[in-house]
């Protein structure tokens, strides 16, 4: 229990109170359930919305609440990591660059392209709605948990994602990531096209870190959540 609310602490703005240390490594195999959790609010509020707003506007607001919850953490990484990347740098200026707060265009861009995948994604999910507001946040939460373990941490001076790399790494860790799994199931043969679009955008990814820098930062973890959500919702959204 204190894992996962140092992990509730660590990926939201929920007021959870102030964490007395950080556990690093033990918090990660409950990402994913901070992922139920984060869907469960944002289904919830998403239903009220929809009484309220227009479909598109209630999705709109579902972003938001998306970007807000996390204090645009995950986002922040993402601009870092699209500026960094798209740089067509070495690897150490890369990290330099990723390490700057500025924003630069590759980030502003990256930034609008995923916020508004998101939104059409989310305006266009009709049935089981509710379903997959809650789990396309679980499942991005556990591409965290996934390029954790099979990753490197590339970050010679350290940085904020470093401790989550400091501990053994183990199968079990992965563990909770089969509740959102499971919990697909109720999709039908739709659970098929979500998983296998899941491991295929966290599989892609990672091999395009991995060829490009060797490994991960915490600002590329972040970045692998956010395309990984937009991703989940906008398959869902397709309706395939």
């Amino acid at each position: 229990m204190k894992n996962l609310l140092a992990a509730l602490q660590f990926l939201t703005i929920l007021p959870m109170g102030k964490p007395e240390d950080f556990p690093g490594h033990r918090m990660v195999p409950y990402f994913p359930v901070v992922g139920i959790i984060v869907g469960l609010l944002l289904a919830l509020i998403d239903t009220v919305l929809r009484h309220i707003f227009p479909l598109g506007i209630a999705s709109l607001i579902d972003v938001l609440f998306l970007a807000a919850i996390t204090g645009a953490l995950h986002l922040d990484g993402l601009a870092d990591t699209a500026d960094g990347l798209f740089s067509h740098r070495p690897s150490e200026q890369v990290l330099k660059i990723m390490k700057d707060s500025r924003i630069g265009a590759m980030g502003l861009l990256a930034l609008i392209f995923v916020l508004a995948i998101k939104w059409a994604g989310i305006s266009s999910i009709g049935e089981y709605r509710a379903l997959c507001l809650i789990l396309i946040p679980a499942y991005s939460r556990g591409a965290f948990t996934i390029a954790i373990h099979f990753m490197d941490y590339i970050r010679p001076e350290g940085g904020t994602g470093s401790g989550f790399f400091s501990g053994n790494r183990s199968l079990e860790d992965l563990g909770w990531l089969s509740v959102p799994v499971s919990f697909s199931l109720l999709l039908g043969l739709r659970c098929l096209v979500l998983n296998f679009a899941f491991v295929g955008m966290v599989l892609l990814v990672l091999l395009y870190y991995k060829k490009r820098l060797g490994g991960v930062t915490g600002d590329m973890l972040g970045a692998l959540g956010e395309v990984t959500e937009a991703g989940l919702f906008l398959f869902v959204g397709m309706g395939v």
